[in-house]
């Protein structure tokens, strides 16, 4: 097999966000190409198009000229991006405009790193081509089923698994340097060994990996209405679980919506947590303004399980690689003296 069995995040040499934050420049901004998906994946909040409906949420795929808007907004910040995540909630090559934005944020000089996560269903040569050429660093796909009946079954989507693998070849042949990494839910291995999965793509990316599941969506119990089990013993990626005070994410981060609003957090689905409106505010505005430092400083201040969306967050118990609950005081200490 040629591919390295690894997460898809990188958990060694990480910055130590205690010695950077406050940051004059996010390190990360995930921006939404589109809230629509194609897949109804029951462990995810766009499979229950009822709880969509009933959250009041806009779908929709991000306007190409307020997405240049985004990418020249970053041109205040006093140093280029690190990393520009184009997915959130839906299924961003839904997109027509997806590789003009990569190539528009390539260009711009102000990110330095592109990557994306797709269900892979869209994935063609075609449609890939321009994709890779316009510069993008990585994509993640999400495999929901090893064969044509857990495809209908787990994501309630007629997929002709032999074509889904085959398109996946023929982008691991045109990939150049777009590095490609395949990930699985643990529960659709349990009727077949971990080695099938591993036959079927281990030649035809450069990481694979098998994930558990977790409770990371807010007001959504995956539990229940995906009938899975999340492990009470192991991570998403089999680290240890641990219990954490403080969301690294909030000081390195944020979202904008494929409508324009900023949310503080990625696994904002509702888009109840917003921080801002790239419509009507620039990034840097955003990333400087108070609703944000609100978030932050109720982290700091050690309250966050008080708070009725972030309190129950598995992300941070199960799926976390950063932890800075030792530095609080330190790090509070620095926040106010940065807003004084």
């Amino acid at each position: 097999m040629k591919a390295k069995i690894q997460p898809r995040i990188n958990t060694e040499d990480r910055t130590k966000l205690e010695d950077v934050i406050p940051l004059s420049t996010p390190i990360t901004l995930f921006i939404d190409p589109s809230s629509i998906c194609n897949f109804r994946c029951r462990f995810c909040p766009n499979g229950h198009q009822e709880i969509i409906k009933d959250s009041g949420r806009t779908q929709c795929t991000m306007d190409f000229d307020l997405y240049k808007k985004i990418i020249d907004d970053l041109k205040e910040f006093d140093k280029p991006l690190k990393t520009l995540r184009m997915y959130k909630d839906g299924e961003p090559l839904l997109n027509k405009n997806f590789a003009k934005m990569v190539k528009y944020a390539k260009d711009s000089g102000c990110v330095q790193y592109i990557d994306t996560t797709t269900n892979g269903f869209l994935i063609t040569e075609e449609r890939m081509k321009p994709i890779i050429e316009a510069g993008l660093d990585k994509i993640n796909i999400s495999v929901n089923g090893l064969s044509n009946g857990q495809f209908l079954r787990f994501a309630e989507k007629r997929v002709i698994f032999h074509d889904y693998v085959e398109n996946i070849k023929s982008l691991y042949n045109i990939k150049e340097n777009c590095e490609i990494v395949i990930k699985i839910p643990r529960e659709l291995i349990h009727e077949v060994v971990d080695d099938y999965f591993y036959k079927i793509f281990g030649d035809y990316c450069d990481r694979i990996f098998i994930e558990n599941s977790m409770n990371c969506w807010p007001k959504f119990d995956v539990e229940k209405k995906a009938n899975m089990q999340v492990s009470k013993e192991k991570g998403i990626y089999n680290q240890p679980i641990s219990e954490v005070n403080c969301c690294p994410y909030i000081f390195y981060s944020m979202s904008v919506n494929s409508d324009g609003l900023v949310s503080v957090c990625f696994l904002d689905w509702q888009h109840k947590m917003i921080i801002g409106d790239v419509k009507t505010q620039s990034i840097k505005e955003i990333w400087d303004g108070f609703k944000i430092f609100k978030y932050q400083f109720m982290n700091l201040d050690r309250k966050r399980k008080e708070h009725p969306i972030c309190g129950k967050c598995q992300q941070l118990s199960h799926g976390m690689a950063d932890n800075i609950d030792p530095y609080l005081s330190e790090l509070k200490e620095r926040f106010l003296c940065k807003r004084l």
